[in-house]
């Protein structure tokens, strides 16, 4: 599977979801389900260095506006709902974090939307399914344990303003 496939099948699945992050994790297994271990296990692997990939200071910034706040756990939620929102979306945020602030639908509710936990399970839960058994090690390099970037300050709201302005004022003001 290369990288093509992978964000056809996400984009495929969020649009029979009709954006509903639930259901497009169930549609991405009821599609990865269709094909061999191989291809489920490739899926994985993009996916997973998408996520890594997104494990950025800047982003997580981003998220807090949004998503008025963002833990660690929410920030793991949101880097899958990220990613679940397709290629334009994920790329779009990772070159100008900013940029949500046009790229997020304008029905985007952020007590209903920004988190997407049980598409990050999606790929897992394919392969088990297909073989009972569990997904093998992907052949990754470790997750970063520290976000890449330069740490922002999620507590002080002058920053997060001057940093994210048009997010600033599409969530905040």
């Amino acid at each position: 599977m290369d990288e093509t496939d992978f964000w056809e099948i996400v984009d495929a699945s969020r649009e029979g979801a009709e954006g509903d992050p639930v259901v497009t994790a169930d549609l991405i297994v009821e599609r990865l389900s269709d094909l061999d271990p191989v291809s489920v296990t490739d899926f994985a692997r993009h996916f997973e260095s998408r996520f890594n990939r997104a494990y950025r200071w800047d982003l997580w910034g981003a998220a807090w506006v949004v998503l008025d706040g963002a833990s660690d756990d929410c920030f793991e939620n949101f880097r899958c709902w990220l990613i679940a929102q397709g290629r334009h979306v994920f790329e779009g945020a990772l070159h100008d974090p900013d940029g949500l602030a046009e790229l997020l639908p304008a029905d985007f509710d952020p007590e209903e939307d920004g988190e997407a936990e049980e598409v990050g399970y999606a790929a897992y839960d394919a392969y088990e399914r297909l073989t009972g058994a569990e997904l093998p090690d992907l052949g990754l390099p470790e997750p970063p344990e520290e976000p890449e970037g330069d740490p922002v300050d999620f507590e002080d709201t002058g920053v997060l303003a001057a940093t994210y302005p048009r997010l600033w004022a599409r969530f905040r003001a």
